[in-house]
């Protein structure tokens, strides 16, 4: 006699309709329903890297953060840096970094261990957490499918004696030229999330290493992007009384930076935010990495957690 198994029923207590906790969750999702809402559709452009990268849990709550935005119809795309990781690994084959004016000068060899550590190790590594929060990702640099076109990055520097302007040649450092779009929009079509190492071929088919905040902003103005995200490792811009500024336009920048409020690594950040939002993407914001979810802090709340800037 065919004998059928029956499946084993765990009975659970009937939910408690009147449970804060219950009704809290409830309440959040109908908050976020606006900007749900807002940014169906739309492109969200993010850099990953700072001291977040290096913490599993943080890792592991930022590969959750873009897999969710994946889920409800926003197209996230991950651009990532790397320097820590880079500069271990010169020291560990052995090759000598040599700096002009704090920036690190990358000759031939030097291009490739970035590139090996950059588009290998670490652009798998996150195709990898994202795989294991539940999402797709593809990995690529801006070498892959004629992504981005780089050129040499020019940089002087004055004689503090002479006052004469000398130019610094930083070697195989560059910046985006021309960018290609389709490779992005195939790869987010196909409910996949672009996972990018900042790494680009130059005219002549030499190897670009490029900032990683730079790259991240030009493919967001190129792609028209809703918001661009610097995760750093900083709660976002802070005015003389440690106090976080939460809304600035170009003109803002200009005057924090002229009166000091502004210094240090946070101007290219912000150069890079103000090149991104007037040409082409949404607004930028920079947010601190080091806390967990702050990106859906700040897209899915009205108080958000970083400083946007928008242009205008």
């Amino acid at each position: 006699m065919l004998q059928i198994a029956r499946r084993r029923v765990k009975a659970h207590p009937m939910p408690n309709p009147h449970d804060p906790s219950l009704l809290a969750k409830a309440e959040t999702l109908v908050d976020a329903l606006p900007y749900l809402q807002r940014y169906a559709g739309r492109t969200f452009v993010v850099k990953y890297g700072g001291h977040a990268m290096g913490d599993p849990e943080l890792a592991h709550d930022f590969a959750e953060d873009v897999v969710l935005l994946k889920a409800v119809g926003i197209n996230p795309v991950v651009v990532h840096g790397g320097g820590p990781q880079i500069g271990a690994m010169l020291k560990k084959v052995g090759v000598e970094s040599q700096f002009v004016d704090g920036l690190r000068v990358t000759d031939k060899a030097t291009a490739e261990v970035a590139e090996m550590v950059l588009s290998g190790a670490i652009n798998k590594e996150i195709v990898g957490w994202i795989a294991k929060a539940g999402g797709r990702a593809m990995g690529l640099s801006g070498k892959d499918g004629g992504l981005v076109t780089a050129r040499k990055v020019q940089r002087t520097s004055k004689d503090p004696d002479s006052n004469i302007e000398r130019v610094v040649d930083l070697g195989f450092v560059g910046e985006p030229d021309r960018i290609d779009t389709s490779v992005i929009e195939s790869i987010s079509a196909a409910g996949m999330i672009p996972v990018i190492a900042p790494i680009a071929p130059g005219p002549n088919g030499e190897t670009y290493n490029v900032n990683a905040d730079t790259m991240a902003g030009s493919i967001a103005a190129a792609l028209g992007a809703a918001r661009l995200f610097l995760l750093t490792d900083v709660h976002g811009v802070l005015d003389k009384q440690g106090e976080l500024l939460t809304d600035l336009r170009p003109a803002d920048i200009d005057r924090l930076q002229k009166d000091g409020t502004i210094s240090g690594g946070m101007i290219p950040k912000l150069e890079t935010c103000v090149h991104a939002v007037e040409a082409g993407c949404e607004a930028a914001v920079v947010l601190d990495g080091r806390v967990s979810h702050a990106m859906l802090l700040e897209i899915f709340t009205q108080e958000g957690a970083g400083t946007l800037i928008r242009a205008g």
